[in-house]
């Protein structure tokens, strides 16, 4: 009998279980949220698992995974197989530092800035640090995503620290913003940092490929806008002359 779940690589940890660790495949359906412990798994038992796992999967099983369940060591190789993610986009922009910083921080007129965006709402604001709620347009299933951010800006340093504080289908987002004086301009850095739930709908590697795509079409809108905004500036102060 085989533990039904939705967790990936549940299906095989309960099969490992069964056939290398004696496990009663009727005891674990009957118990799914059960510990290892709870189901009759003895350290011999869980050192064959560890082994097994080990040859199969190149992942280490922690010690306390006695008190994990099933899922929950599905979860764990699932994990550690698909790596957290990680992506870093640069774009360079013909526009001074100071005129780029005011403009991509100006978190609360973002949809005036990105093509993505259709409202944001500003739910508290303490120094430099505010606390939003961004709202895409709707997907190509006419889904709306929606979550609360909340981001750091140091105008000391030209750097930006974020993070999702409701991470739907991440299990965490942190993203860092960097400027920097280029003798185009300004060069503007995204590196984000992430990890997927185990029940996402895409895995760290999907999502890396997914915002890396969608990093370079924003980075390139942006750069269009700001460049446009620059030109029309110099062009006042010409005429101002």
């Amino acid at each position: 009998m085989t533990v039904a779940s939705d967790r990936p690589f549940a299906a095989e940890i309960t099969d490992i279980l069964v056939t290398h660790c004696g496990l009663d495949a009727e005891d674990a359906a009957r118990a799914p949220a059960a510990s290892l412990e709870e189901l009759g798994m003895d350290s011999l038992a869980l050192l064959e698992l560890s082994a097994v796992v080990a040859d199969r999967w190149r992942v280490k099983i922690p010690e306390q995974a006695a008190q994990l369940s099933i899922a929950g060591v599905a979860d764990l190789v699932a994990r550690r197989i698909d790596p957290p993610g990680h992506t870093e986009n640069a774009i360079d922009i013909a526009a001074p530092l100071p005129l780029v910083w005011e403009v991509t921080n100006d978190v609360a007129r973002w949809p005036d800035l990105f093509t993505e965006y259709a409202a944001v709402e500003i739910l508290d604001r303490t120094g430099d640090t505010v606390r939003f709620r961004l709202t895409m347009h709707p997907d190509e299933n006419g889904m709306v995503w929606s979550w609360v951010s909340e981001r750091t800006a140091d105008p000391a340093t030209r750097q930006v620290h974020a993070h999702r504080v409701e991470t739907g289908p991440f299990d965490y987002m942190h993203i860092h913003w960097r400027y920097d004086e280029v003798p185009a301009g300004t060069r503007m850095t995204w590196v984000q940092d992430f990890a997927m739930r185990p029940d996402a709908p895409v895995d760290n590697a999907g999502m890396t490929d997914r915002i890396n795509a969608n990093s370079k079409v924003q980075l390139a809108v942006i750069k269009e806008r700001i460049e446009r905004r620059a030109a029309a500036s110099t062009g006042e102060e010409s005429r101002d002359a």
